[in-house]
């Protein structure tokens, strides 16, 4: 039994070592990968993801009258209270509470305004009872003097002129001071009748104010305008309004209700690739939250001017994308991957980019048969380069340097004054582009009129994304090379990573 186990350990050890020595030696080994060159169409694509959204929604709003009406515009009104997100909802179902409080504030302030009118008119009409009555005294006074005068003027007819003189003068002067206090009686009688009326007028205003804000209180209680969906509004800063969220008199959007029929991908091209993108390109569009579907789109509008994100260097141009199926599982605000198609190249060659490498900024490639091979390039995609010129369909190329490469003859010769020719071309044509641009700025500006824009919110030189003279093509830079020394960095949304060797840096042309 003893022995058993010896020769057991025995040959678990002399495994374990055959292990790690055929491990040591295949480690040794480069391990090496091809491609080999495709022919057929080649799609060049702009790659963005978007965020879905409703072509059509219904805004659910707190009470006009916040805005419209008078005393009534409160700077800060808080959702108190608001139905989950993605809730179904009939016409006139409950959606959410706005809070009383500065509502009910107000109404007290009403009521102390309220009692103060009662208050004001009840003093103008004691005023008025207590003044009147002075002067319809004074009048009827004044009516008993001027009958006293013509009793005494009649009795002194037999008197003296002298007296009878004073006696008609006595009557005269009591009857103008009549006069004069029937006209004052009739003025204080019209103006206090007017400053009742003013106190009426402003009691009644306060009354009305207050029924107002009564009436407005009952619609803090919002209910759906028609049957739908509940999607969380965004303010301007992108924001979710929710509960303790605050709505104004000048955006008294609580929530939306989208019209699911007809959805939008919002996404934003970054500055780079903007001028390829124009309306009515066709759009491949996949859903994160069901990779299994996909769908297809139109791009429909390019915004003219870019604008910076929080959280980005870069300036981006809002752009959105139609769907064309409608698919009842979408909901707004689910994150989506849009390929926007530039451009078809019919029957065309072309390879992946990790097998382009640069020798004195003249693009190779190492082929399967031992030989470095010049390529003249075209237009490049995310993943692919085209190749014009240097190889066929059914080529093998490597995609990492071999470990034989400075052993390789060079095949190719003839296309690399073409190559030089292309890159001296584009760089007139950039420094061009680049004169004209600044002139243009300093040129004064004049107004036109209005005019019409392209919709690309950006120039680029004729040829798109056309890469002349054999540039290195660029990728996405989202990942590194399968083997070798050469690593594609990481880039930034859509703009492409610079391939390198380990041999030579090669610029792009």
């Amino acid at each position: 039994m003893k022995k058993k186990k010896i020769i057991i350990a025995s040959v678990v050890t002399v495994v374990l070592i055959l292990i790690v020595w055929f491990g040591k030696a295949g480690s040794g080994k480069k391990t090496e990968l091809y491609a080999a060159v495709e022919q057929g169409d080649f799609e060049i694509v702009v790659t963005v993801t978007g965020e879905l959204q409703a072509l059509n929604s219904t805004l659910i709003e707190g009470p006009v009258e916040l805005r419209t009406g008078r005393g009534m515009r409160f700077n800060d009104i808080k959702i108190q209270d608001l139905v989950p997100e993605g809730t179904l909802v009939e016409v006139g179902d409950y959606v959410a509470t706005l809070d009383r409080t500065s509502a009910l504030n107000s109404l007290r302030d009403m009521e102390d305004q309220i009692t103060e009118a009662e208050s004001a008119l009840l003093r103008v009409q004691l005023d008025t009872t207590i003044s009147l009555r002075k002067l319809r005294d004074d009048i009827l006074n004044l009516e008993f003097d001027l009958e006293e005068a013509n009793i005494t003027l009649e009795q002194s007819k037999y008197e003296p002129p002298t007296t009878i003189r004073q006696a008609q003068i006595n009557m005269e002067k009591i009857q103008r001071s009549l006069e004069v206090a029937k006209k004052n009686y009739e003025l204080e009688r019209q103006k206090a009748a007017t400053n009742m009326v003013t106190e009426e007028l402003d009691l009644a205003q306060q009354v009305r104010r207050r029924d107002e804000m009564m009436a407005v209180m009952e619609k803090f209680v919002i209910t759906a305008p028609q049957r739908g969906m509940v999607i969380y509004y965004k303010d301007r800063g992108g924001q979710k309004r929710k509960v303790e969220s605050s709505i104004s008199p000048y955006d008294l959007v609580v929530a939306t209700l989208p019209d699911l029929t007809v959805m939008n991908s919002l996404t934003y091209v970054n500055e780079i690739d903007v001028s390829k993108v124009k309306a009515g390109q066709k759009v491949r569009i996949g859903v994160d939250a069901f990779p299994e579907k996909s769908y297809t789109g139109v791009v429909t509008s390019v915004a003219n001017i870019g604008e910076q994100l929080s959280n980005t260097d870069s300036k981006v141009f809002e752009t959105v994308i139609q769907l064309n199926e409608y698919d009842p599982i979408l909901r707004p605000s689910m994150t989506t991957s849009n390929q926007i198609i530039i451009n078809v190249l019919k029957d065309v060659m072309y390879v992946p980019l990790e097998a382009i490498f640069g020798m004195d900024s003249i693009p190779v490639v190492y082929t399967s048969n031992g030989y470095k091979q010049v390529v003249l390039l075209g237009e490049a995609n995310e993943n692919q380069v085209v190749v014009e010129q240097g190889l066929e369909k059914g080529n093998k190329v490597y995609l990492s340097v071999p470990e034989n490469a400075d052993r390789m003859k060079l095949r190719g010769e003839e296309l690399i004054p073409i190559i030089q020719q292309r890159v001296r071309e584009k760089a007139e044509a950039e420094a061009k582009l680049k004169e004209q641009q600044t002139r243009q700025n300093q040129a004064p500006v004049r107004n036109f009129g209005p005019g019409t824009g392209n919709g690309t919110g950006g120039m680029m030189p004729p040829g798109g994304m056309s890469m002349p003279g054999g540039a290195i093509p660029q990728g996405n830079g989202s990942g590194t090379a399968p083997s070798g020394n050469r690593t594609r960095p990481a880039g930034t949304g859509n703009a492409p990573g610079q391939v390198q060797s380990s041999e030579t840096s090669t610029p792009s042309l």
